[in-house]
């Protein structure tokens, strides 16, 4: 008999403990789970009142894009080929 109770007591610790486990690990998670709505939410609502993004930079003026051109084919980067046609390119462009 003693060697029952004994084993009745172990199951009855282990439950608990387990229960206990499992309702700790419950709360956690629906805890982590707000604070993840609670972001997203503040996140909408800081996207919602944002200022608008700024313009876009203005594009290179047509002198310094040559000077790259001329740069890269001097290193070597571009044939006389590409060169010609990227100029022209650059060139044409208003």
């Amino acid at each position: 008999m003693p060697g029952l109770l004994r084993g009745i007591a172990r199951t009855a610790v282990i439950a608990g403990t387990a229960t206990a486990v499992s309702n700790r690990v419950s709360r956690r998670q629906g805890n982590r789970w707000a604070n993840q709505e609670q972001q997203q939410y503040a996140a909408q609502q800081d996207s919602a009142q944002a200022p608008p993004a700024p313009a876009a930079p203005p594009a290179p003026d047509r002198l310094s894009q040559l000077k790259q051109l001329g740069e890269l084919h001097t290193q070597g980067v571009l044939t006389d080929e590409e060169f010609a046609q990227e100029k022209q390119r650059i060139i044409g462009r208003v």
